[in-house]
């Protein structure tokens, strides 16, 4: 009787387990919190590879006023392009509003894909515009080596060049962030700075002295 009954029980059906309706409600929550989570992981990714970006860019810029103070980067030399250009600036500030560039012609690649130089399909490589200001009325053929000047430097993605895409100008271009600037903004320099590269044959107080001073006299 006892075995008769075990057999019983065991051939009844179990009640434990999900329905349908259990596993639809878990399936709608799960898809709830994916859909409320997804816009803050895209943001931090994006963040980060704006971070990585700005980062290179940076070290893009380091790299061109390097190549500028060691005369790696020549004034005139058909085989690097990117020497600054000459800018109508009266001051630090006008220097800073200088208009972005037109094209990437006359700019120097930074070329991190090792694609045989810069192309406005990469999305890796940079385009570096420098502009130099010396208000020294000596400087003759645009070419401020031997006196000095102060630069600035903006480092553009080389997409930055493709077709479509127009740059601003300042002081409609402001600098970019990291947070907030998700992918960033082609239209801008990913990192902008100035900086002072020093004379080359002459004391380098002489060049800051005909630079900063005002009138057409030259400093002993």
């Amino acid at each position: 009787m006892t075995e008769q009954k075990q057999h019983q029980n065991l051939s009844q059906p179990r009640d434990g387990g999900y329905t349908i309706i259990e596993s639809l409600v878990a399936m709608i929550v799960v898809s709830v919190l994916m859909i409320a989570i997804a816009p803050v992981m895209a943001f931090s990714v994006a963040t980060r590879v704006q971070a990585r970006r700005m980062e290179l860019a940076t070290q893009a810029a380091r790299a061109y006023i390097d190549g500028l103070r060691s005369e790696s980067i020549k004034f005139n030399d058909p085989t690097i392009k990117g020497f600054p250009a000459k800018s109508i600036a009266t001051n630090a500030v006008d220097l800073a509003n200088a208009p972005a560039p037109a094209n990437q012609n006359n700019l120097y690649c930074i070329d991190l894909d090792a694609n045989l130089g810069c192309a406005p399909s990469s999305n890796t490589d940079f385009y570096v515009q420098g502009a130099w200001l010396n208000r020294d009325p000596s400087i003759t053929n645009n070419d401020p080596t031997s006196k000095g000047y102060l630069l600035l430097v903006r480092v553009y993605r080389a997409d930055s060049f493709a077709s479509g895409v127009t740059l601003k100008n300042p002081p409609t271009a402001t600098k970019q962030s990291i947070v907030g600037s998700g992918l960033g903004d082609k239209t801008m320099p990913v990192v902008e700075m100035s900086t002072e590269i020093p004379a080359i044959g002459t004391p380098s107080h002489k060049s800051f002295c005909n630079r900063l001073k005002t009138g057409t006299t030259l400093c002993p």
